[in-house]
């Protein structure tokens, strides 16, 4: 890494009273799209729908050339290419992945970055192979403490010129369910995804999951890379170290009924009886209910949330709600709890805009007869 004098533009701030999306982050909401939310209908989402955060460029890595190198506090270094990691054990999981910042153009004020507003999730299935094995292959110290994965995506930060690079702690690195992933949804990775090989951590936020993997290396003393030291932290003042961001906090979003206002996304439907539906999720702990209000939140009525399903215990849940909806304006929220805690209805805010699971409201109009 190297340090820069960041521009103006690229310094870390918080958007000023009333000020609206500038066009730096209009360039990077161009560049970076979420899931319809509509497509929450699909138990598992369509690559093309699947929420995409690039940081830098998304980088030209020839699979021919491609190799991982499993090197740093290790017995026995490993450089393996795509043949050699398909020639191992596959596993197929099917995980929810969510973006740390998504929600955070909601918050006010408004942490200047990626204007993700609900839709930086997907629900997709994965295949590769387990990493541990490779570790354990490789000979682990005993004092080893950080796995640092680092991807082929080269840019500058905050002033910081760098390889996008993310450190997990041992015991997460070992888990049975963290893989070296090479498909989605039954076909090669695209580039968008991490082609040829990314990581995949189920239950933590995206930022984990790094893409365009090229270097697996174990350290003996904590990672203070960029991304670990000073991105993705939740703190509410600048010259605070705050708390890293780890696990997926618990959300449900609703699938918006009815068909929508072009400009606003207000939603009509017709008078009776509305089946509402959408998905639910945590990382860090079980789900436990989901509840709907059609009041703005002044009431709350018990979802019907689909039993976990063993085979997938890290994918998203479905949840329907009858309404008998009559005519009139209303505005439905939906939160959703795990064994830790409840959705909030009233913003959770930090500095760069993580890990914010700020119920959903959605405003519909239910028509006359």
């Amino acid at each position: 890494m190297t340090t820069t004098e960041p521009t103006t533009r690229g310094r870390a701030r918080i958007a000023g009273p009333g000020e609206g999306i500038g066009l730096d982050e209009l360039a990077l909401a161009t560049r970076n799209h979420g899931l319809p939310l509509e497509a929450l209908r699909y138990d598992v989402t369509p690559p093309g729908l699947h929420y995409v955060l690039t940081h830098y460029d998304i980088p030209a890595v020839d699979p021919d050339q491609w190799r991982l190198e499993v090197t740093g506090a290790v017995g026995r270094p490993l450089r393996l290419d795509l043949d050699d990691l398909r020639r191992r054990p596959a596993v197929t999981a099917r995980v929810l992945l969510e973006c740390a910042g998504n929600g955070r153009a909601r918050l006010e004020p408004r942490p200047v970055s990626q204007p993700w507003l609900l839709e930086a999730v997907g629900n997709a299935e994965w295949t590769g192979t387990p990493l541990a094995p490779l570790l354990e292959e490789a000979g682990v110290s005993p004092g080893a403490v950080d796995v640092v994965f680092t991807g082929a995506d080269h840019g500058v930060e905050r002033g910081v010129e760098q390889d996008y690079a993310r450190g997990l702690p041992v015991a997460e690195a070992m888990r049975p369910d963290v893989l070296l992933v090479w498909a989605v949804n039954g076909a090669p990775l695209p580039p968008q995804h991490g082609a040829p090989l990314r990581l995949l951590v189920p239950g933590w936020y995206g930022m984990a999951h790094v893409k365009w993997l090229t270097r697996v290396e174990v350290l003996e003393h904590p990672f203070e890379g960029f991304q670990n030291a000073t991105a993705y932290r939740v703190k509410t003042e600048a010259h605070e170290a705050g708390a890293p961001v780890t696990r997926i906090a618990p959300r449900a979003l609703l699938a918006p009924p009815g068909y929508p206002d072009f400009m606003t996304r207000e939603r009509f439907v017709s008078p009776g009886t509305v089946t509402l539906t959408g998905r639910a999720w945590s990382g860090r702990a079980a789900l436990t209910a989901v509840e709907v209000s059609t009041d703005g939140g002044d009431s709350w009525t018990p979802a019907d949330l689909a039993p976990a399903d063993p085979a997938h215990p890290w994918a998203w849940r479905a949840w329907t709600c009858p309404w008998d909806a009559v005519p009139g304006r209303y505005e439905v929220v939906v939160r959703a709890a795990d064994a830790e805690g409840l959705q909030p209805v009233e913003q959770p805010w930090n500095r760069q805009g993580m890990a914010n699971n700020l119920v959903q409201r959605v405003p519909v109009t239910v028509l006359e007869r």
